[in-house]
């Protein structure tokens, strides 16, 4: 529950009536501070006036006042510039001490009771989302506020992940842009297997032999393990591993002490145009036809032009898939890493004109009474899901915060 505190101190939750120390001194918030989720105080850079004196310093919390010196922060000197403990139950013998043998005032911050019963409730209810029942009163410009900064999150979500890619391919854009892709044809079934072929895949030597789609579809089915009763592409294979010295890459070993060049496909299960090896066949004719090429992406400024470049052979609703989960993600990433504000404007103005995507975490929350209008929306949804249903964030939720806001005006 300590979260709980941090949630009212920082939204100013109080029980009414004037604030007062448990010394006696009345108690003024001129600034709560600034939340801090890592190592040190909860808050920093505080403002207080106790007793009509002002204070500038961090602010420490703890359910039971003894936990200050459970946590040992009587001995760190991290913590000499604390001004306040805020506590939700008062210690009898000793009040908390910094490492310099400063006492410090301790306020006990009362939680109200409505906003407790319903913490518990949003922690705790089957219903999903917790808040099911406070969406429907949201105004829309709440909701919308709300979902274009989910938005925003999840691009630079994974604009960190493209950041991870070109950190282990010593910043070859072209390379991390192809992981990406490849990543994405895998439509659920087959990610991460695509997303290892593609970082291990000797790209550029492919690139020598673009302009023949039988050797550039020899060089990836052969490292992905994946040719199949083709003599004629074997010998390929075999040729063009010679010529740039490179080789299947060696996955795991199987229990019988063979090895596997290959990550583990699925094929159970799935439609025949979903098995990888017809999934890397597509990306080699991308490839071999230069639409993987990272300048032909950044040219394209409307969704039609996207979609021709990644839609071949591929239904609408792929390539719409590919262009919300890799494209436009790539883009909005290229443009922070080069401060290129248009590019990211581009990337939110694409996910706007894009359809949203069908899938149950859309429908969940329609059903709710949540309008889904464009990929946009759909992908603030699935960042709402992800980062703070599944995990119970509600503290950190703006949906969760107007829901605990409307029962303390009650």
């Amino acid at each position: 529950m300590e979260k709980l505190l941090h949630y009212c101190w920082k939204h100013r939750i109080f029980p009414e009536g004037r604030l007062m120390t448990t010394d006696g001194r009345e108690l003024e918030i001129a600034d709560s501070g600034l939340h801090n989720s890592g190592s040190g105080p909860d808050f920093f850079n505080a403002k207080v006036r106790i007793g009509g004196e002002l204070w500038a310093g961090n602010v420490e919390m703890h359910i039971a006042a003894k936990d200050w010196f459970a946590h040992k922060h009587d001995k760190d000197e991290a913590y000499n510039n604390v001004i306040l403990h805020v506590v939700s139950r008062a210690s009898s013998d000793r009040k908390a001490v910094t490492s310099s043998g400063r006492e410090l005032p301790e306020f006990i911050l009362d939680v109200l009771a409505h906003v407790r019963e319903n913490y518990e409730e949003l922690l705790s209810v089957d219903s999903y989302p917790p808040c099911y029942k406070n969406i429907p009163n949201l105004t829309s410009l709440k909701i919308h506020s709300w979902m274009a900064s989910l938005q925003t999150e999840r691009l630079m979500q994974k604009t960190a992940a493209v950041s991870e890619y070109l950190q282990q391919l010593d910043g070859d854009w072209e390379h991390a842009y192809f992981v990406s892709l490849a990543r994405s044809f895998g439509f659920g079934s087959n990610t991460e297997a695509l997303e290892q072929w593609a970082m291990t895949l000797p790209l550029k030597a492919v690139a020598h032999h673009r302009d023949d789609l039988l050797q550039v579809e020899a060089l990836f089915l052969g490292h992905a393990g994946l040719i199949k009763d083709n003599p004629r592409m074997q010998q390929e294979y075999d040729y063009l591993c010679r010529k740039f010295s490179v080789s299947p890459v060696v996955y795991d070993t199987l229990p019988d002490g063979s090895r596997r060049c290959a990550p583990a496909w699925r094929f159970m299960r799935m439609r025949p145009q979903n098995f990888p090896d017809v999934r890397i066949r597509q990306l080699a004719l991308l490839f071999h036809e230069s639409r993987t090429s990272l300048s032909q992406l950044l040219a394209c400024e409307t969704t039609e032009s996207l979609g021709k470049l990644l839609g071949q052979g591929l239904s609408k609703n792929s390539v719409n898939l590919l262009m919300i989960n890799c494209a436009i993600p790539m883009l909005f990433a290229y443009g922070k890493s080069f401060v290129k504000e248009h590019l990211c404007e581009r990337a939110l103005n694409l996910l706007e004109e894009l359809p949203p995507e069908n899938n149950n975490i859309t429908r969940m929350w329609r059903d709710v009474g949540l309008d889904v209008r464009s990929a946009g929306d759909s992908q603030a949804l699935i960042q709402l899901k992800k980062q703070y249903c599944d995990r119970r964030d509600c503290l950190n939720c703006r949906f969760g915060y107007e829901y605990l806001n409307q029962k303390t005006q009650e």
